[in-house]
């Protein structure tokens, strides 16, 4: 079946239909991974997204058993060629009967190359993925326009608060949209990890007595979180060790009176280098973010760079002055380097148990 992709500047691109055959409004953003197609579909940050990936072939090894939350998130998925045959011993199935049970619609079969070079010279722009051979133009380029993502963090969130036994420090992690292996890195190491749904109120962390706060990753834009932001700002306020990823990293500096901005294509992929300025090593990140923290909003005397994004010099992390608190905007539990930023969770280790 043939499939259209939209964008609200009027491009139009002819593909296949893989996945639902609904039609679809959403962000289009590209991510540059040349594997982890699996990781990238069920990360909840891409909530409110629809998603193209510039590595041409996607799907060669099937769906394994490494999905980093319960489903998949993106509203749209974009492929230059989609494999009909996986071939792993790990695969349970495709990615084509993967994207139809999680009722994803996409579009296969269309230059991404092209279609990422536009969203790079123009910046991220809204579009459609429609089966409707029909469409008129005239009538759906005011609806792309009017597309917001809105409240995300909502609907990616846990429902409930979980434990992850261990017999290590005690680490409540908040919930924003959490990959799942944040809380396997810190498991790992023996922490005992409390996941908190978003809504939950500073006080009830701190009644807990937890020896470390995890704030996690998540989608949308880090201003709207409002509510979020003020319990946060309780959070600080304490001298129980903080660590920050991504959407975390985002809410705290907002927390402390930092600005946020929109990046005109934003980070996504495996590849990102990113400089340690404690040390001027360079390390190979994994990113998902459309947003980033502008560090010169911050009062130096609040917080300091820690890490710079060696590509465009956008801030990667921040340090807190006279306080356990330490943010980034990359993702460490990710294995692109592989293990390069692993060291992150060890230096919370330290943190909890008073090392710093």
């Amino acid at each position: 079946m043939k499939a259209f992709l939209i964008l609200e500047d009027g491009t139009v691109f002819t593909g296949t239909s893989i996945g639902s055959t609904k039609d679809m409004i959403s962000e289009i953003v590209f991510n540059t991974s040349m594997t982890g197609y699996l990781e990238v579909l069920t990360d909840p940050s891409y909530a409110g997204q629809a998603v193209v990936m510039t590595y041409p072939l996607i799907g060669n090894y099937g769906i394994t058993p490494d999905m980093e939350s319960k489903k998949a998130w993106p509203d749209g998925y974009i492929v230059r060629e989609l494999s009909r045959m996986p071939s792993n011993f790990r695969c349970e199935g495709t990615i084509q009967d993967f994207l139809e049970k999680q009722d994803i619609p996409g579009i296969a079969g269309i230059d991404t190359r092209a279609l990422t070079k536009i969203l790079r010279e123009k910046g991220t722009m809204n579009g459609m993925i429609t089966t409707n051979e029909n469409y008129d133009l005239n009538e759906i380029i005011p609806k792309l326009k009017a597309y917001v993502v809105g409240d995300v963090v909502s609907k990616v969130t846990c429902d409930e608060k979980y434990v992850l036994k261990g017999d290590g420090p005690k680490v409540a992690l908040m919930d924003f949209g959490a990959k799942n292996n944040i809380a396997r890195s810190l498991n790992k190491r023996g922490c005992e990890v409390t996941v908190y749904p978003a809504d939950t109120k500073a006080e009830e962390i701190i009644a807990s007595d937890p020896d470390g706060i995890m704030l996690s990753n998540g989608p949308g834009d880090p201003a709207t979180c409002v509510s979020i932001i003020e319990e946060i700002r309780k959070l600080y306020n304490t001298d129980i060790p903080i660590f920050a990823i991504c959407l975390g990293h985002q809410l705290m500096a907002l927390a402390n009176g930092g600005k946020t901005y929109k990046l005109k294509y934003g980070h996504r992929g495996g590849n990102h280098p990113v400089k340690d300025l404690s040390n001027n090593r360079v390390y190979i990140s994994s990113q998902n973010h459309g947003y980033a923290v502008d560090a010169s909003s911050l009062d130096p005397s609040v917080a300091t760079e820690a890490f710079i994004n060696v590509n465009d010099k956008t801030n990667e992390g921040l340090a807190y002055a006279g306080k356990n608190i330490f943010t980034v905007q990359f993702h460490p539990e990710a294995c692109p380097g592989p293990q390069d930023s692993g060291y992150l969770f060890d230096r919370f280790m330290d943190m909890m148990k008073g090392a710093e």
